[in-house]
């Protein structure tokens, strides 16, 4: 680098710009200044001890494998929040962390396991397996962190948490037990998501709907014909179902019982009224299995009904089926079907129905609901908020869970970006139901419950007596995240974190989790803090291919960030994945976009060779009399500066990332630099250094503005300015540009 005291030097500049030289240097040299963290700011004197916080937790990616582009997209969003941020003097923190993601993580050992050693999570028993799981999820977090530093993210490191180290688990405990002590967190039997394969319950927003081909059977029930793609469920159906108020049956009356013929022989059917029958669907008439359709469990939980078990946790039919009775249910469809025929009670066959099959998409099984035992946080039981700074909602009050999730969207306590999607939450809260959060798999935080006999204890450490057996099940990882906002800031304990950083500015995350995460962090966060979690959501859209096809391995088009890192930079990653990238849509992406972009950050690298090359000697801490066109050219940078920052304050960081990008290389590149020629070779000395003048603050102020998109190629060349240029010596934590004349 060149001498600071002398005036700059072109020579790095003769060649293009090529990230792969600079970029990693470039991190180090940030991660050395440990300017991503807002302490040393503060004690560095680059942030005021009063400064007004700005806080962003990173959306924790699974430790199950490498960063994809979706997680590519979080983190330029964020990188550019928070270097805004910073750069405007704001007490800025973003905190880093990794996710257990226990189901996955669990399955994936499991089945690395199985392949080498041909052994079972039972062979090897519960303290073993975690061994192994721990270290497979230690080695993959150090990779996403690698991967994550790649794209610049100014994280401070300092701060990283892992949903399952010490003080989480701490976390997680006191919040298991206040609840717990508080009646939300009970033990009961609802339906819930059965993965027979991995034998757990699973999360809902684990749950990947599968478009499939399936035949869509017609029966004749008594004198009603109902449809199924499920024979194999109807063993116990003892109900017939239909609208209150179709007028086809009208002569039934709700309650009323009728003999009919079925699978196994006669029955006694009920017939029962209620709003879910869509008369519009086939006969408008159905049949309701209970234990095995969450539909069917609420009609019954409506109505008082019973419920029989016809499938056991493993995919076989129960002794309800008679002679199908051990047989898996792929395997017995046909034959039902078949005897079904026999008997005169197949109508007909519909091939080729094409409908969703629930499967888990941390493994793959198909996904079977049924009644069990589970732990469960209810969302409609009433308590009293004890502390409460959430819009609408005073300490002392009587609320439910759900209740103040929908009053801290509904009072202006948190602002969702774009705006249509508070429809979509508000929707969502209005048909949640209770919160399955036990896990039959041993990876993942241990419920803190010990049973003796028919005593049950509830705390966050073991009972001290002896004679305590602790529930085996361990917590859906989303309770662990669902604290994530207040965890990673030192709760229970009272940090001067917590009460500096929380609520936090902004939670960045794609829309398709705004229910799943979004939605359970306000629920933590409003019971266990009376706060909000952030004041603001910002949901980015999925990235897709070049043809707007979601990336996926069947179609073979995904695209690895790390690979387009390396052959265009990180700067033009991430241009590519902001610009035409409104929140809440989504972007297509192909490698020849990013090569675009390459070319841009190249362009600035020419435009400052051209401009330090012709303002060499221009002193610039000097007064200079403008002329009239200078000023009318700072005048435009102004309005440009003001634009920029407003879009940023929007969340608009598409436009402001496209606004930028134009100014940069059609006004200043094209018309200014290219107008500027005659004047810097010309005799007029006052234009001229009229003209220097006006070029060295373009150039420190695109620098400044394109910094939060492109940090990289804008740091490498702030290092080669002269030091009277600048403001500080590390462009990372230099002052925001002001809208304001230059003299």
């Amino acid at each position: 680098m060149n001498n600071p005291e002398n005036p700059a030097t072109p020579e790095l500049f003769l060649k293009p710009y090529d990230p792969a030289l600079h970029e990693d240097k470039i991190y180090q040299r940030w991660e050395e200044s440990d300017l991503f963290n807002p302490d040393t700011c503060i004690k560095n004197g680059f942030t005021a001890p009063d400064a007004e916080p700005f806080s962003i937790v990173l959306p924790p990616p699974n430790v199950t494998g490498t960063l994809h582009m979706g997680h590519a997209a979080m983190l330029a969003v964020e990188d550019i929040l928070v270097r805004f941020a910073r750069m405007q003097g704001k007490r800025t923190l973003w905190i880093p962390g990794t996710d257990s993601a226990a189901i996955a993580t669990q399955s994936k050992v499991e089945s690395i396991i199985y392949k080498e050693e041909k052994k079972t999570r039972h062979d090897l028993g519960r303290e073993e397996l975690l061994r192994r799981v721990s270290i497979f999820a230690e080695e993959s977090k150090n990779t996403i962190i690698n991967q994550t530093k790649k794209l610049g993210a100014s994280l401070d490191w300092s701060r990283y948490a892992f949903t399952l180290d010490e003080p989480r688990y701490q976390a997680v405990m006191q919040a298991f037990k206040a609840m717990y002590d508080d009646g939300l967190i009970y033990r009961g039997a609802r339906i819930v998501n059965w993965d027979p394969n991995l034998q757990t319950t699973v999360s809902d927003d684990e749950v990947d709907y599968v478009e499939t081909k399936d035949s869509f059977y017609y029966f004749k029930y008594g004198p009603f014909v109902i449809g199924t793609v499920r024979p194999e469920t109807k063993f116990g159906d003892k109900y017939v179902v239909m609208h209150p108020n179709d007028e086809r049956y009208k002569d039934y009356q709700h309650g009323q019982q009728i003999e009919l013929e079925w699978i196994n022989g006669p029955v006694t059917a009920t017939i029962i009224k209620d709003e879910a029958a869509d008369p519009e669907m086939g006969s408008g008439v159905m049949t309701i299995t209970p234990w095995h359709s969450a539909i069917d469990f609420e009609i019954a939980e409506r109505h008082g009904l019973s419920r029989e078990q016809i499938i056991d946790e493993r995919g076989l039919l129960l002794p309800i089926a008679g002679e199908f009775a051990g047989q898996h249910i792929k395997k017995a469809r046909a034959a039902i079907v078949e005897k079904m025929k026999s008997k005169g009670l197949l109508v007909k066959t519909e091939d080729n129905y094409v409908h969703n099959v629930a499967t888990n998409s941390r493994g793959g099984g198909i996904i079977e609901p049924q009644i069990k035992e589970q732990w469960f946080i209810g969302v409609n039981r009433e308590f009293t908020i004890k502390h409460s700074e959430i819009p609408g909602v005073p300490s002392g009050s009587k609320v439910t869970l759900k209740s103040l999730m929908t009053k801290a969207v509904e009072n202006g306590g948190i602002e969702i970006f774009p705006d249509r999607f508070k429809r979509v939450y508000y929707n969502w809260i209005d048909n949640l139901h209770d919160w399955c959060i036990s896990r039959q798999i041993w990876y993942g935080h241990r419920v803190p419950v010990w049973y003796r006999g028919e005593e049950v204890y509830c705390d966050t450490t073991a009972p001290s007596d002896e004679g305590w057996t602790q529930d085996p099940d361990t917590l859906d990882t989303w309770f662990s995240s669902g604290l994530w906002t207040f965890s990673t800031l030192g709760w229970p304990n009272k940090t001067e974190d917590l009460k500096t950083y929380h609520p936090t500015a902004v939670l960045e995350t794609g829309y398709d989790i705004l229910f799943f995460w979004v939605a359970r962090m306000i629920l933590m966060s409003t019971y266990h803090l009376g706060q909000v979690p952030f004041k603001n959501v910002y949901l980015h859209g999925l990235v897709r291919d070049e043809k707007n096809r979601k990336m996926s391995k069947s179609l073979g088009n995904i695209i690895d960030p790390l690979d387009l890192i390396s052959k265009y930079g990180a700067d033009a990653v991430r241009l590519s994945l902001i610009i035409g990238a409104a929140p809440g849509n989504d972007v297509p992406l192909s490698e020849q976009k990013t090569k675009g972009y390459k070319h841009f950050t190249n362009k600035v690298w020419n435009i400052t060779r051209f401009i330090i090359t012709n303002t060499a000697h221009h002193d610039y801490k000097t007064q200079v009399t403008l002329t009239a066109d200078d000023q009318t050219l700072l005048d435009n940078l102004n309005r440009t500066i003001t634009e920029i920052t407003q879009d940023i304050e929007k969340f608009n960081l598409h436009l402001a990332a496209e606004k930028t990008y134009h100014f940069v290389w059609h006004e200043l590149a094209d018309r200014i630099l290219e107008g500027s020629k005659p004047l810097l070779n010309g005799d007029n000395i006052e234009a001229k250094t009229s003209r220097e003048r006006v070029l060295i603050t373009y150039l420190i102020t695109i620098l400044k503005l394109l910094h939060p998109f492109t940090p990289y190629v804008t740091e490498t060349i702030w290092q080669e300015l002269p030091r009277n240029w600048k403001d500080t010596d590390l462009l990372l934590i230099s002052n925001w540009p002001q809208s304001k004349t230059t003299e």
